[in-house]
């Protein structure tokens, strides 16, 4: 069996689903990242921009590397929601895939090394400066989509990437070559909410649903509050409503149900006695402690805002009094005012909080919420 053949066969021993090469060089999307943040569709995300050298040319950030060996899991499951109807994206409803596909990797480099194939090795998931998508369509593991993401015929657009960064140049192709486009089909442009596809393959952050619940920090502009609809992590609108990933198999039991996840309330997320401490510890191994827990508890109070419920009401109005996150307070302020403003005692309490709040942003978020919900 030849070298390339091995590296093949122990990654899919391992648990890979998809296994491909490419040389570690300037990935072939380079040129639309470069366009995309000039004309700042990154939002705040700023590490982007700082890391942009080493993203567009990965071999000066790992001078001993000759290829990338691109991997994929498949992830695909069931919708999931909470008891009161708030949707996560699917990818984060169980252990955190960092963790999972990265010790992965560990052991893939080592039984690697350990048969000779390698030397040494470097493994990375996602919080890098790559483009993997770029990276593993150039390595035949899927093809780039009209929602800027990639997709498999198996498993639709619903897999993790995954990478090893190798001292050595290797040729490994795809047990099966992934051929498919997405033709003339334009339903992930279509259902999204917020029109965050501003064209086939072009994604605005600042406009969509994932980035503003995950990455952004800060109050989620006002315009796009009632789009957010009942989504508390993520979207998967453009995942869900492609024609690729209508028959994935159900792969749940791979990453399971996280604990937090399984209990999870919209209203106990609002407590505003709810350390960040807390929240750490119960959302630890869940890739849904990145917001922390100011930009959950906004997330879930826009929720309560879209969905409104008695609990909800009671919740959003402790929150507005006492929550000591401001944007949490002027999250909570949007949402009473959106949902529940025929409420007797809700417009009383808008007036009281805008005049008692503090923070000068926070106020005048309140402001702006009077003034396009009226």
């Amino acid at each position: 069996m030849s070298a390339d053949s091995r590296v093949s066969e122990i990654a899919h021993e391992l648990g890979f689903d998809l296994v491909g090469t490419t040389p570690l060089q300037t990935p072939a999307r380079a040129p639309e990242l470069e366009r995309w943040l000039a004309e700042g569709a990154h939002g705040s995300m700023d590490y982007l921009e700082r890391h942009r050298e080493r993203t567009v040319n990965p071999a000066a950030s790992y001078p001993e590397g000759r290829t990338l060996l691109m991997v994929g899991v498949g992830h695909s499951r069931l919708a999931h929601a909470t008891a009161e109807g708030a949707r996560i994206a699917r990818y984060a409803i169980g252990r955190d895939y960092h963790n999972a596909v990265g010790k992965a990797l560990q052991r893939l480099g080592k039984a690697l090394a350990r048969e000779g194939l390698i030397q040494r090795f470097r493994g990375r998931v996602d919080a890098v400066p790559l483009m993997e998508r770029s990276h593993a369509a150039s390595a035949g593991i899927g093809f780039e989509s009209k929602a800027a993401n990639l997709l498999h015929p198996r498993f639709g657009p619903w897999f993790f990437l995954g990478e090893l960064i190798l001292d050595v140049e290797l040729e490994v192709s795809p047990n099966e070559p992934v051929y498919g486009s997405c033709g003339s089909c334009t339903a992930c442009l279509d259902v999204c909410p917020t029109d965050a596809l501003t064209a086939p393959g072009r994604l605005d952050a600042r406009l969509c649903l994932s980035y503003q619940t995950i990455e952004h920090r800060g109050p989620i502009p006002h315009e796009l509050r009632a789009s957010h609809g009942d989504w508390l992590f993520g979207c998967d609108l453009c995942s869900e409503v492609c024609p690729w990933g209508h028959k994935a198999p159900d792969l749940a039991d791979r990453f399971g149900l996280h604990p937090a996840v399984a209990t999870l309330s919209l209203v106990q997320l609002l407590d505003p006695s709810q350390t960040q401490a807390a929240f750490a510890a119960a959302f630890r191994g869940s890739a849904m402690a990145r917001p922390k827990r100011e930009g959950l508890a906004r997330n879930a109070a826009l929720v309560l805002g879209n969905r409104p419920s008695e609990s909800g009401r009671i919740a959003l109005l402790h929150s507005l009094q006492g929550d000591p996150s401001p944007i949490v307070r002027e999250a909570s302020a949007w949402a009473l005012a959106h949902g529940y403003g025929g409420d007797a005692e809700v417009p009383a309490a808008l007036d009281r909080a805008q005049r008692q709040e503090t923070d000068p942003k926070a106020r005048a978020g309140m402001q702006r919420t009077r003034e396009r919900e009226s």
